[in-house]
């Protein structure tokens, strides 16, 4: 039964509920509940009326039919686990009763300590694991000492063995419904992940592909105004032209599969050809300072997207890329942003940068826009 039992509905519900055997036949449910587990205690039952063997005959018909009502509850309890809470606590308080009348009607005879597993079984499968955990011990305890002061041994050792059998399945029935919630976590956790690599594959591919595909269209303007004029540098501009789409191919297949790797360095060299072909003067710094390659690859991207906006969209006749530290910054004398909002390619640096515990920094004007990165403590 416990294998079986997962906890998918509130905290409410009752621990021992299978919620795929609802739609089964009551026999069929309550089989899947634990019934099984139940039947073999019912031969307790026998005991009273054996007991009572020398008594008249209509006080045997009462202690045998009061033997059955305890029965019900008991064997009842994997049927209603369905159940509203209140009407499950009151199931298990009429279980209680009847155990407290099987002793009432055969003068303490039969001692309730022997039925104390039927109610601390039910307890565990019928409601919260925060609240049976008191319940058991005390309904335990009180039949422990009512035993006690009987003098009866038996039943100290029966109200001793329904604490165990209630802890043991309160215990057991916890523990999968821990592992129940661990593994909706796990999965909604794999959810996450699938869905941020996804994202980040994206991102890459959109960093990439903008920069090469921009790369392309200008190198191959630029060839077909040679076309006639130039041929010698016609054919080169063609040659760096399919450099840069093998490269691009590479760059795609080397993100899919988590491999790409984007240094600041490199970034800068390919932004300063980008920038000439497209007939921007680019500015650089001369020097860049030792940087981790997770830094490195972080401004790395930054300068590459800032390129690409640059190229498509600036109109602007110079460029200047700055390195101080881990911060980065590229300014355009062009158009700017002209009060229209950051495209795809920057929200996702944006975020890029933030995941890396940076900021970004957007300054637009008439004059032309600087797009700034910094990365930890950088000024």
């Amino acid at each position: 039964m416990m294998e079986d039992t997962a906890v998918q509905a509130s905290d409410d519900t009752a621990p021992g509920l299978v919620p795929d055997a609802q739609h089964l036949p009551w026999w069929q449910r309550a089989l899947a509940q634990g019934a099984g587990y139940f039947l073999p205690s019912l031969a307790f039952l026998i005991m009273p009326a054996a007991f009572a063997l020398d008594e008249a005959p209509a006080r045997i018909l009462v202690i045998i039919a009061v033997s059955v009502v305890v029965g019900v509850f008991f064997i009842g309890t994997t049927v209603v686990m369905d159940w509203s809470k209140g009407a499950r606590w009151s199931w298990l308080g009429c279980l209680s009763g009847s155990v407290a009348l099987l002793g009432v009607v055969t003068d303490l005879s039969t001692n309730p300590a022997y039925f104390t597993a039927y109610v601390t079984a039910c307890a565990a499968v019928l409601i919260r694991w925060e609240h049976a955990r008191a319940v058991i011990p005390a309904v335990s305890l009180l039949s422990l000492g009512g035993s006690v002061w009987l003098g009866d041994l038996f039943g100290a050792i029966m109200a001793m063995v329904g604490l165990t059998i209630g802890l043991t399945t309160g215990l057991g029935l916890e523990a999968e419904r821990t592992r129940s919630r661990l593994r909706v976590a796990e999965e909604r956790t794999a959810t996450l992940a699938v869905a941020a690599e996804r994202a980040r594959i994206g991102r890459d591919l959109h960093d990439i592909l903008g920069h090469s595909l921009t790369t392309i269209a200008i190198k191959g303007d630029l060839a077909a105004r040679l076309v006639g004029r130039d041929d010698t540098r016609a054919l080169v501009e063609v040659a760096e032209l399919t450099a840069v789409a093998r490269q691009a191919l590479a760059d795609v297949r080397a993100t899919a599969s988590g491999l790409k790797e984007v240094r600041l360095a490199s970034e800068i060299a390919s932004a300063r050809s980008v920038l000439t072909a497209a007939g921007v003067e680019a500015s650089t710094s001369p020097a860049l300072p030792a940087l981790s390659d997770h830094d490195s690859e972080v401004l790395g991207y930054v300068v590459r997207e800032a390129i690409t906006n640059v190229v498509r969209h600036a109109g602007a006749t110079t460029c200047t890329i700055t390195v101080r530290g881990t911060s980065v910054s590229v300014a355009d004398d062009g158009r700017g942003f002209g009060g229209s909002r950051p495209g795809n390619g920057l929200q996702g640096l944006e975020r890029r940068l933030q995941e890396a515990g940076g900021s970004l920094h957007l300054d637009s004007s008439g004059e032309g826009a600087t797009i700034t990165a910094r990365l930890g403590g950088a000024t």
